[in-house]
């Protein structure tokens, strides 16, 4: 992404989040006003679609390990989704 270097990773997030659907909000968190003023800048972030396609090829590319959560809380917490059959 050529002008990745403008953006700061996390406005590179959370952009790439409010692409998805327009009913994602993601909801960040920070204690500091300078990181929050840089993080509502990416609501003006545009993606074009071959940027998309790259930012979706290397989050695909990412492979997840471990659980969410830690086997104790995930017993407790009662959040998770029913499986699909």
């Amino acid at each position: 992404m050529g002008r990745a270097e403008a953006l700061h990773s996390r406005q590179i997030a959370l952009a790439w989040l409010l692409a998805q659907k327009p009913w994602i909000v993601p909801i960040p968190g920070t204690t500091q006003m300078a990181h929050m003023l840089e993080n509502t800048g990416a609501a003006a972030v545009r993606f074009t679609q071959p940027e998309i396609a790259e930012l979706n090829a290397s989050v695909a590319a990412i492979k997840v390990e471990g659980a969410r959560l830690p086997e104790m809380v995930q017993a407790m917490s009662g959040v998770e989704a029913a499986p699909k059959n």
